[in-house]
């Protein structure tokens, strides 16, 4: 790669890892894709069925069901795990992939990751 398309900040460094995990994981209907996102207060997670390009469901830590008293954005992303699972599960929806987005797999992202197993999701 020539230095000059080098990606320089730190979003497109995590765009271009996003895209490179895209290329694998692919959501369908029987198997929608959990796809995780965290800003710098929040995170959000969805359950995106790639093939009709729709998204089944989502929630966020900014949800009325998602209250924690304390262990800060880690709970929350647990939380958030285990809302997504209910709601899923109550759709019919048991196995899913999940889509960490370009982040590294620990802290909140593998906290809502956890937090979906411990809702009954399979991935």
């Amino acid at each position: 790669m020539r230095p000059i398309h080098k990606p320089k900040t730190r979003s497109q460094r995590r765009r271009r890892r996003h895209l490179r995990v895209r290329k694998k994981v692919h959501g369908t209907d029987q198997r929608p894709r959990l796809a995780v996102h965290r800003s710098l207060k929040h995170v959000y997670a969805q359950l995106i069925d790639d093939v009709s390009g729709r998204t089944l469901l989502g929630v966020s830590d900014q949800a009325k069901d998602v209250s924690v008293k304390e262990g800060g954005k880690v709970a929350a992303s647990f939380a958030v795990g285990k809302l997504v699972a209910e709601r899923a599960v109550a759709e019919g929806i048991k196995k899913v992939v999940f889509d960490r987005g370009g982040y590294p797999y620990h802290g909140r992202v593998k906290a809502v990751a956890d937090g979906a197993r411990k809702g009954g999701l399979e991935f």
